[in-house]
């Protein structure tokens, strides 16, 4: 009888594991996934004079933020996930952007949250001039391949792509690659987002969940640059704010 209970179970891990593997290896036009983005926050306002260039202890843990990514092969929306209970001391650190892009037509909205005020642009998708490496990871059980994307002469940004999960989108505004992305991170560890799960999509039409502003609340990439440009044009932080509007 013990035999047959420890045969018994070692089929049952067989059967899991081979399963798991399958549903791995299928290729995927549609789904949900939960990305965890960690941010380093003496990285992100080093030298702002709002903080008086010292660094403060709510500055010493990382500040974790949670979204999801809904997409299929026309379209995708990513947004924020707002948690039950909020880091309340931190929360106006860290902005949390909902991005929705329509692959089909090439168009992109994004809604930016930052200090309590609702920024909308509507443009095009953004371009990227990907670099492909040869390095590997598995991410959320997913073979993924590594690149990377010269934002500027100094941020340098990599992502990690699955071609199992086929349209090419990701956190944020990005996408370009051949496949999903997983994982995207700043090269100095700063801002950093990883696909926590992978599973079925369980809202069909989910544009409806992109926030909305009013037709003439909405400015195009030139016009949100010109405007965040006076806004910072004093320094403090607009370094990273720009980071947040233009690089992700």
């Amino acid at each position: 009888m013990k035999v047959e209970i420890i045969g018994s179970k070692l089929t049952a891990v067989v059967v899991f594991f081979f399963l798991t593997t399958w549903a791995h290896s299928q290729v995927l036009t549609s789904g949900e996934i939960v990305f965890e983005r960690r941010t380093n926050l003496e990285k992100r306002y080093e030298g702002s004079s709002r903080m008086g260039g010292r660094s403060q202890e709510w500055m010493k843990e990382p500040k974790i933020d949670e979204f999801v990514l809904y997409f299929n092969d026309t379209e995708a929306l990513f947004k924020p996930i707002l948690p039950e209970v909020g880091d309340e001391d931190r929360e106006w650190s860290t902005m949390k952007n909902s991005t929705y892009q329509d692959l089909s037509e090439g168009k992109l909205e994004r809604q930016f949250s930052y200090y309590g005020s609702e920024i909308y642009l509507s443009d095009t998708l953004r371009s990227r001039a990907w670099i492909i490496t040869e390095n590997r990871r598995t991410i959320a059980g997913y073979e993924t391949k590594q690149a990377y994307w010269e934002a500027n002469d100094s941020t340098r940004i990599y992502a990690w792509y699955a071609e199992q999960l086929r349209p090419s989108v990701g956190p944020e505004s990005f996408n370009g690659l051949p496949g999903t992305i997983l994982g995207l991170a700043l090269e100095d560890g700063g801002v950093v987002y990883f696909a926590k799960e992978v599973k079925p999509l369980s809202i069909s039409n989910f544009k409806k969940e992109m926030p909305k502003g009013k037709p003439k609340d909405y400015l195009s990439n030139a016009e949100l640059k010109k405007m965040v440009m006076e806004l910072f044009s004093g320094g403090g932080s607009g370094g990273r704010i720009l980071d947040d509007v233009f690089v992700w």
